[in-house]
């Protein structure tokens, strides 16, 4: 064997390993050693990271297929470049969004696009649910949390005596009996001893729900408290009014259900897309003003892109790794 064919087949074998750690690092199984192992693995020399950046590409050809058919509303013209329009599986898709250098990967591991997989901080938090997964967690005998999907916080106990909350990612579910149970989220926070309340963090929007009891909010030195059924919403620059809502329709998902009352389509695509793999989007601004009544089963969401035609006579394009375009 030549010096030449030596050096052809140890590419080979770091490329297979790369995929193989990025496989298993998108695949929702991952553990924090895993993380750090690939980190290690893409330190060990500068044709490891050439390797990575090479594998993490697929990115590229693929993003542009869907900027493409986003833009025009059109799948890819004849003539388009053959290996954009070939099919590629799931897995492939989300490893593809790992970014085409070096130093873009490690940027993508820490703010994924489009929130494919959990940053590198989430993979450090001490409870983590996957897409479509629901958890629960029995703090002790007087307080618990039910965690939705794509949930993603940290457990400490305060010194209080009561449990600290840091909700990094997602949406949870708290209750307390007779016990302080604090939550920070963003740069406010809620607490209650004898409630039951809910926190979902959308990017820096935080929405608190009081589902029973006395809840009480602050954000950077305002603050508010909540009598059941009553819910405020606030981001990095202002605490929101206090307004009243439907607790069945904010808690729903706790029983596997989505409903939606009157909601703007653009709304209730937003919401689906945090159940299942993939994503679904939206390329007409005015059907996404469309109002829309519904209830979903979160095991059978695949109705959804039924409904939208049926309803809508909405116009439908799938890509690979679960894309779907709707206009």
């Amino acid at each position: 064997m030549t010096a030449a064919d030596r050096s052809k087949g140890e590419l080979e074998s770091l490329r297979r390993e790369a995929w193989t750690r990025l496989l298993h690092l998108t695949s929702g199984h991952a553990s924090k050693a895993d993380v750090a192992a690939l980190k290690d693995w893409c330190a060990q020399s500068p044709r490891h990271a050439e390797v990575f950046a090479q594998v993490s590409g697929r990115w590229r050809v693929v993003g542009a297929a869907m900027e493409n058919v986003a833009q025009t509303g059109r799948p890819m013209r004849a003539g388009a470049n053959a290996s954009a329009r070939a099919p590629i599986g799931r897995r492939a898709f989300l490893v593809g969004a790992l970014g085409a250098s070096a130093a873009g990967a490690a940027i993508m591991i820490t703010r994924p696009p489009m929130g494919l997989w959990p940053s590198l901080g989430e993979f450090a938090a001490d409870y983590r649910t996957a897409t479509g997964e629901r958890r629960h967690v029995a703090l002790d005998e007087r307080a618990s949390l039910d965690m939705n999907t794509r949930t993603t916080l940290n457990v400490r106990a305060a010194s209080s005596g009561g449990d600290q909350i840091e909700l990094i990612r997602g949406e949870a579910a708290f209750a307390t009996r007779s016990k302080p149970v604090e939550v920070l989220a963003g740069n406010g926070r809620a607490w209650a001893d004898d409630a039951q309340f809910s926190v979902r963090r959308n990017g820096s929007d935080i929405c608190v729900t009081c589902l029973d009891g006395l809840v009480h909010v602050q954000q950077e030195g305002r603050s508010a408290t909540l009598q059941k059924t009553q819910q405020v919403i606030y981001d990095d620059r202002n605490l929101g009014p206090v307004q009243n809502v439907d607790p069945i329709i904010v808690t729903a998902w706790r029983e596997g259900e989505l409903l939606f009352q009157n909601e703007r389509l653009a709304r209730v695509i937003e919401e689906v897309n945090r159940y299942r793999p993939g994503r679904i989007i939206l390329v007409n601004d005015a059907l996404g003003q469309r109002r829309f009544t519904a209830q979903f089963k979160l095991d059978r969401l695949e109705v959804v892109i039924t409904q939208l035609k049926a309803t809508f006579g909405a116009r439908v394009v799938s890509l690979p790794g679960g894309v779907v375009l709707v206009s």
